[in-house]
């Protein structure tokens, strides 16, 4: 599906829509530049699934956030900042994709660690300012 979107509401909007087709063991690699969107989509998820106003902080500098929701753990990695795909073991991630549902932020940082099954969500930023956000395996 794609999606073109103007406003931080739009953007909740669809969040909502694939926060309710998400099930444990789900991987889901988010791919885009930097400022595309990929942490304002995560954030307004996140906040869809605990049915609140919490604070999502970006986990640029921790590599990890994780959320308990109503039906699964919910965890974030941005890994910008890593340095090799096997510290990502150092951080849990294969507890992540086993027992939560993985949102990853620059999933080729992973190599060939992040599942060959998982499903994207890809952030494009538009010339007249707006945003493509297109999703695959949903």
């Amino acid at each position: 599906m794609k999606w073109c979107v103007q406003t931080e509401e739009e953007t909740a909007s669809i969040a909502a829509q694939i926060a309710s087709l998400l099930k444990k063991g789900d991987v889901v690699a988010l791919n885009g530049t930097l400022g595309a969107g990929k942490t304002t989509f995560t954030r307004a998820l996140i906040r869809h699934l605990m049915h609140q106003d919490v604070d999502v902080p970006s986990p640029t500098f921790t590599l990890l956030q994780a959320y308990d929701t109503p039906k699964f753990t919910l965890y974030h990695f941005d890994f910008y900042r890593l340095k090799s795909p096997e510290d990502a073991f150092e951080i849990g991630i294969e507890d992540a994709f086993a027992n939560g549902v993985s949102f990853i932020e620059w999933p080729d940082r992973l190599g060939s660690l992040l599942p060959k099954v998982h499903k994207s969500i890809s952030f494009e930023m538009l010339p007249n300012g707006s945003r493509q956000i297109t999703t695959k395996g949903f």
